[in-house]
């Protein structure tokens, strides 16, 4: 019993001073949390009508833009209406004045149809006449291309007769060549082939190895020599019956005798443009007269 009563000295329950403070400190700050409430609310409440006036603000600021959109839709409508009206006056024009020109249209059409078939007309009839002058010239082609090959045929003969000629005419040169002799000329060197006559000369030079030059030569009065190619010869005597001749050679201002020569007897002889000899062969003797061709190499340049 001792626990829950008094000290010896006291009348009553004993009193703790610790739970006397702890209730004032609980009750402060119930009291702080009310202000503070209240506190809130009032921002609140003049927050609230802050809101309420801007929305009032707003909707009043809403309802005139309305007013004014609707008034603007309202003129805009007017204005439309007027321009549909007067596209549709134009559209009626429009209309009336394309029937209109459609019948010019109509006549202009005609019109330029009729010139295009006459120019058309015209055109054909030019086209036969062409036509007819290009025929009459293909005709006349046509003769002529006849006419020349009738020609061709008669010149492709002709030059079948002239190629046999000429087959034969090599044939025979041919032969000729393989008739000429060579000798050794009175210097002793190796005559090349000799020709006898004018046909085994011609031989000669269509082999084209030397300069062959033709001639005739007569015993002038004062012995003049006479011009053969670059040199000159003398005649100074013939003996018909022998055959024989002897005459003077003159070239790089000298004068060389050839006595007693016979036909056909390579007469050779040096110049000084020439590595080869000059050869002079007589074909034929007569009175104070003989003839014959002078060979002469192609090559003519200096000896050493």
């Amino acid at each position: 019993m001792s626990s829950i009563l008094g000290t010896p000295g006291g009348s009553g329950p004993a009193s703790d001073p610790g739970s006397g403070s702890g209730s004032g400190l609980r009750t402060a700050i119930l009291f702080g949390a009310v202000l503070a409430l209240i506190g809130a609310n009032v921002y609140l409440f003049y927050q609230v009508s802050d809101i309420r006036s801007e929305l009032t603000q707003t909707r009043e600021a809403l309802l005139t833009e309305i007013s004014k959109i609707h008034e603007t839709s309202a003129v805009s409508s007017q204005t439309s209406r007027r321009s549909v009206d007067s596209l549709k006056k134009d559209v009626d024009e429009a209309r009336k004045q394309a029937s209109q020109l459609a019948g010019q249209a109509k006549v202009d059409a005609t019109k330029h149809a009729d010139e295009l078939a006459a120019r058309l007309e015209k055109e054909q009839q030019d086209q036969s006449q062409r036509v007819a002058a290009v025929t009459t010239e293909v005709s006349a082609v046509k003769d002529s291309a006849n006419a020349a090959n009738t020609k061709i045929g008669e010149v492709s003969t002709d030059v079948g007769n002239v190629r046999t000629e000429v087959a034969s005419t090599k044939s025979e040169l041919e032969k000729t060549i393989a008739d000429l002799k060579s000798t050794r000329g009175d210097l002793g060197v190796q005559s090349g082939l000799i020709a006898t006559n004018g046909k085994e000369l011609a031989a000669l030079k269509a082999l084209g190895e030397r300069n062959y030059t033709e001639f005739k030569i007569t015993k002038q009065k004062g012995n003049a020599p006479q011009k053969v190619g670059d040199i000159s010869v003398r005649l100074k005597s013939t003996d018909v019956k022998k055959n024989k001749f002897t005459i003077d050679v003159i070239a790089d201002d000298k004068t060389v005798e050839k006595k007693d020569k016979t036909v056909n007897e390579p007469v050779q002889f040096l110049v000084s443009k020439a590595t080869q000899p000059y050869e002079l062969v007589v074909n034929d003797v007569k009175k104070d007269l003989i003839s014959g061709y002078l060979s002469a190499p192609k090559v003519q340049q200096k000896r050493n």
